[in-house]
C-alpha cells in the first residue's frame, strides 16, 4: 500500500478536530484498520461539481494524504486541484449530520452544500 504524496502548503486540505472525531468514529464502528476518508470531486450536483466521502483502504500513487494522526483524508490528484485550500468540518444541525467542505476555490455552492461551480 502506498502513504501517497505529501502536497505543497498552498494544495493542503485541512480537517476539523469534529471531522476528525467522526471519522475516528467511523472506522471504529467499520472494525477495519487502515481506513481513511477519501474525498473526491466527480461532476453533477445542482451546481456542476459535487463531493463525494467514502472510507478507503487503500491509496494510489495518484492520491495525496492529509494528516498525521490515525485519522487520514485522501484526495486524488485531480479533485484537489479543485479542493486545495479547502477545510473539512463535520456539522450536526437542525437538518441532520454531514460532513461539511469550506472551499475557497467554489464561486458558489447549492443549498445543501454538497455541490458547487468554479
Amino acid at each position: 500500500m502506498d502513504d501517497g504524496r505529501p502536497a505543497t502548503a498552498e494544495r493542503r486540505v485541512t480537517m476539523t478536530g469534529r471531522a476528525a472525531a467522526r471519522v475516528a468514529d467511523l472506522i471504529r464502528a467499520e472494525g477495519k484498520d487502515g481506513l481513511k476518508l477519501r474525498l473526491s470531486v466527480s461532476g453533477g450536483g445542482c451546481s456542476g461539481f459535487q463531493y463525494g466521502f467514502t472510507l478507503d483502504d487503500t491509496t494510489t500513487e495518484d492520491d495525496f494524504v492529509f494528516g498525521d494522526g490515525p485519522v487520514r483524508l485522501v484526495i486524488d490528484n485531480v479533485s484537489l486541484d479543485l479542493l486545495a485550500g479547502s477545510e473539512v468540518d463535520f456539522v450536526e444541525d437542525l437538518v441532520g449530520s454531514y460532513f461539511r467542505v469550506s472551499n475557497p476555490n467554489a464561486s458558489s455552492s447549492c443549498g445543501c452544500g454538497s455541490s458547487f461551480s468554479v
